[in-house]
């Protein structure tokens, strides 16, 4: 595994910013290791929701997971508002770095992440395969 540190600034959407930053990677997949920093914006799917709910406020991110492919990304996150209430869920494009965010991704050469609808759950699953020596 290659770990690489990646800094995000204000203003910068977490979601695409990922996606995009990962489609710049000539490995297939990766995974988010630790992410630290805050929101202005959050864009979340909570359980069981089909769309996304805006949640505006200083929002510090306590943790933030998932798979990072080249067709798309799973990202979990959970926040803390100004009260300390945590609330967390799907990821979703919009979701504005308030301040900073840190995070330290990991790269996985040695496979091939890609997403592929799974007719049994409706929405585009991960697919793990082994990635040819290059």
């Amino acid at each position: 595994m290659k770990v690489v540190p990646l800094r995000l600034i204000p203003g910068d959407d977490l979601r695409r910013a990922l996606e995009t930053w990962m489609g710049e990677q000539e490995v297939q997949a990766g995974c988010v290791i630790s992410a630290v920093g805050s929101l202005s914006l959050a864009q979340l799917r909570l359980a069981g929701a089909t769309q996304a709910t805006a949640i505006h406020g200083e929002l510090e991110i306590l943790s933030l997971s998932g798979t990072l492919t080249l067709d798309g990304s799973h990202l979990h996150i959970a926040f803390a508002d100004s009260s300390g209430a945590v609330i967390g869920g799907h990821l979703c494009a919009d979701s504005l770095v308030r301040t900073t965010a840190e995070l330290v991704i990991g790269l996985l050469p040695e496979w091939r992440f890609c997403r592929e609808l799974d007719p049994a759950t409706g929405y585009p699953e991960l697919q793990i395969s082994p990635q040819a020596p290059g």
